[in-house]
């Protein structure tokens, strides 16, 4: 498989744990808003001084696509609406934002992967996200635009060929 097919597939998984994101919901909405509620939010979208509704505030800032490359390999994280996509190695992990008293990343991975189910968030400033996985790395990742695909992307190693069904 060449370098451009690569791409294309870690792209392609990319893509489709973006769009399982956007279509877990059945519409209604009133899930992702509970959270706020049960964090102490006033009706006004605030939240108390040094109460849980800070954590809102953060989990909402997450909001979006990240993508980096961690120890040489692709990493991207998708967060809609207090859900979580990622894919990274052989892994493709989902979960939810999750108030711990700090904001935290919860997944379930598929693919053997183990050492990103519980991120903590080093750092956010909007533009780049550090997230600190228990037991595993430290992903540091930039938010991508909307409609565009990153063009800072590294060349993938060769792969080998692999036969088709």
């Amino acid at each position: 498989m060449d370098r451009f097919a690569t791409t294309g597939a870690v792209l392609a998984a990319a893509l489709a744990a973006s769009l399982a994101l956007t279509a877990c919901g059945s519409g209604d909405d009133s899930a992702a808003k509970a959270p706020a509620a049960e964090a102490g939010a006033t009706p006004d979208g605030g939240g108390t001084a040094g109460s849980a509704g800070s954590a809102d505030a953060d989990a909402a800032a997450l909001e979006g696509t990240w993508v980096g490359l961690t120890d040489g390999r692709n990493v991207t994280v998708s967060i809609t609406a207090g859900k979580v996509a990622l894919v990274a190695d052989e892994s493709v992990c989902q979960g939810d934002v999750k108030d711990m008293g700090e904001v935290m990343l919860a997944l379930t991975c598929t693919g053997g992967g183990a050492d990103r189910t519980m991120g903590s968030i080093d750092s956010n400033d909007g533009r780049k996200l550090v997230v600190a996985w228990d037991g595993g790395p430290k992903d540091t990742l930039t938010k991508a635009d909307p409609g565009k695909l990153p063009t800072d992307l590294p060349d993938l190693p060769d792969l080998p060929d692999v036969e088709s069904p």
